[in-house]
């Protein structure tokens, strides 16, 4: 028990019997080394025999569970507000008094564990090897952090603004205390206008700046802070790397309308460029790469930065794409369906009621649909990349569901507020659009598209039509032959694929037409989530597909720019929290040993002794999809 709640207030999968451990992990040959790497080596998957739930940071912060973590870095013991009205009264330290006495142990134990591994000299291990190599800063470098890295601070002066003015209501543990103590406040910061997809009337929600935006997102839970460690290490400071934060939850084309930002990103690297004679280096991340696909087709557009279409070749040397989701990523269709994915689906019964009062599914779906940024990410490629009823690319010999099926009814279960069909990824877009609001279908159909371009002309017709930015099936790479591409992203860890649903149980008060069937653990199904090949969180066909395959092809990638793949297996340590040097998992990743290696080999000019490898059958995967060249 003790073990299990660890996991789940760290939000990260803790495999504690080894046959849970193995059955999770993929079968392959050592990771060759970054002096010493083979072309391709191919592995074989083992389907997962058990299949642990994982809860992210984001959902954590809204169950118990958060709220006690919270505690352990609280200096004061004001009493909180629980929505639970037998558990009102307890202060924090009372609270602690209640529970297991293992448990608490375990988690002091956790939280110093990773203040320790914070504070150690290891933490700069990978740069001062670098160094001794003889590894120097050479590019500079300029970094995207992913959807949940940046903190989002608020700068409105209006009178419920006031008690968290230049206070983060994202990624600090202000976050927590407004949320317990002010949910409603809360959202009305944090969601925006449903009209204007921008800031609701007296609220001013801002990207927090610097390298402090993006380093940790709580104390003791680091996102980018040891990347920037290492490159400290190889002689990076704040005058040749640059943190490019933003306001994740803005549509693309709004980050230019309210903050100006691509046209600020573009101002930088044009500065750095001058002042360093030597091109940039882009690392970014998760939805960061999605962000930067846009901002190059933005900078060189008429209808945007005007930098005319050799601007990315005169000024960019490499991008580094880590964990890019750039097809999207599925559990962002029920995220905004019901509010749900794997990570509120797997959880107990009480994490459930307490998130349930604190938070409802109704709540969470409404919150997502208010931050049109979310929306980016709802997969991209219709049936042709994700399949049909019958048949998925990434499905496994004998399998006997296919993915392609990605919502699922039982028969003669359903209420009148169901399908009576199951459905396909573009069957479920198309529900989405059909059942939500008029504003939240106006905001996705204006800022994205999610289809798939068959011909040059197509693509060449698409780059005058800001809403095909955002999707490299519609739109091509830019034309810089030089421009070098590394896709580095993880692999080997269960990833959520498809769903069964079900009617809302009876007499419940939501607006809702379903929700996640999670009495159904059955076979492949784990109360009612079907799992896939990943990094926990991106699909391995989103991961992958592009990198592998898609940009391969002449009409997504006209100049020839030269991509080359990593693929990274999941191999955890056990006891370790966040996974350890080793890891895959898509956040954790970003501390793993050897992404770092290259991260750095790429900024020091040496990203030619980085060879391609390749851990899963994206390959054949990709081959299946039915996308096809001209």
């Amino acid at each position: 028990m003790a073990t299990t709640v660890r996991r789940r207030l760290v939000g990260k999968d803790i495999e504690c019997e080894t046959a849970s451990e193995t059955a999770s992990e993929t079968a392959t040959s050592r990771e060759p080394s970054p002096d010493n790497q083979h072309d391709t080596v191919k592995v074989t998957h083992k389907r997962p025999k058990t299949r642990k739930r994982k809860t992210t940071a984001i959902f954590l912060l809204g169950s118990l569970f958060g709220i006690i973590a919270a505690g352990f870095f609280a200096k004061s013991n004001d009493l909180i507000d629980l929505p639970l009205p037998e558990l009102k009264e307890l202060s924090m330290d009372s609270l602690f008094e209640v529970l297991p006495a293992g448990f608490v142990k375990e988690m002091r134990d956790l939280v110093n564990g990773e203040r320790d591994l914070i504070e150690s000299d290891d933490a700069f291990s990978v740069g001062l090897k670098m160094r001794a190599e003889g590894l120097s800063a050479d590019h500079p470098i300029v970094m995207i952090p992913g959807v949940i890295s940046t903190g989002l601070e608020s700068w409105g002066t209006s009178e419920p603004s006031l008690p968290y003015f230049r206070k983060r209501l994202w990624g600090s543990w202000t976050m927590m205390r407004a949320l317990v103590m002010d949910k409603e406040a809360w959202k009305r910061h944090i969601m925006l206008d449903k009209t204007t997809g921008l800031d609701p009337p007296g609220i001013k929600l801002r990207a927090a700046q610097g390298f402090d935006a993006t380093d940790f997102f709580i104390t003791g839970y680091w996102i980018w802070n040891k990347i920037l460690e290492n490159l400290a290490s190889l002689g990076y400071d704040p005058t040749n790397s640059y943190t490019a934060a933003y306001d994740w939850r803005l549509a693309y084309a709004n980050l230019e309308v309210r903050d100006h930002y691509f046209s600020r990103l573009k101002s930088y690297i044009e500065q750095a460029v001058f002042l360093h004679e030597k091109k940039v280096i882009l690392t970014s991340h998760s939805m960061g790469s999605q962000v930067l696909f846009y901002f190059f087709h933005w900078v060189a557009s008429e209808k945007g930065g005007k930098g005319g279409q050799d601007w990315v070749e005169r000024h960019v040397d490499s991008w580094i794409n880590i964990s890019g989701c750039m097809l999207g990523a599925v559990k962002d269709v029920t995220a905004i369906l019901s509010g749900e994915m794997r990570d509120t689906a797997q959880m107990n019964a009480f994490a459930v009621y307490g998130l349930e009062k604190f938070l409802s599914k109704e709540e969470r779906a409404e919150i997502f649909r208010a931050m049109p940024g979310i929306s980016s990410m709802l997969p991209m490629g219709g049936n042709a990349v994700w399949g049909e009823l019958d048949w998925a690319p990434d499905d496994q010999p004998g399998q006997g569901h296919s993915y392609g099926s990605l919502l699922n009814f039982r028969a003669g279960q359903n209420g009148s507020t169901t399908p009576d069909r199951n459905f396909t990824i573009e069957d479920a877009m198309d529900y989405i659009l059909d059942t939500t609001d008029d504003w939240y279908r106006d905001q996705v159909k204006g800022s994205y598209s999610h289809g798939v371009a068959k011909t040059s002309a197509e693509v060449e017709a698409n780059e005058n039509d800001p809403r095909k930015w955002t999707n490299p099936l519609e739109t091509r790479l830019p034309l810089a032959p030089s421009l070098k591409i590394y896709c580095f992203y993880g692999v080997g860890k269960p990833t959520e694929r498809a769903y069964f649903y079900r009617a809302p149980d009876p007499g419940t008060t939501t607006h809702l037409n379903m929700t996640i069937d999670t009495t159904l653990t059955q076979g492949h199904v784990d109360h009612g989530v079907i799992l896939g090949e990943g990094d926990g969180t991106v699909n391995l066909m989103s991961l992958g597909y592009m990198c592998n395959k898609g940009w391969k092809m002449k009409r997504y990638n006209p100049a020839g720019s030269k991509i080359t793949v990593v693929e990274m297996p999941h191999e955890p340590e056990r006891f370790n929290p966040r996974g350890g040097p080793n890891t895959a998992d898509h956040v954790d990743i970003l501390g793993r040993q050897n992404l770092n290696e290259y991260i750095l080999r790429v900024a020091a000019g040496r990203g030619d002794t980085i060879k391609d490898f390749i851990a899963s059958n994206i390959l054949e995967y990709a081959a299946k999809a039915k996308v096809y060249d001209e």
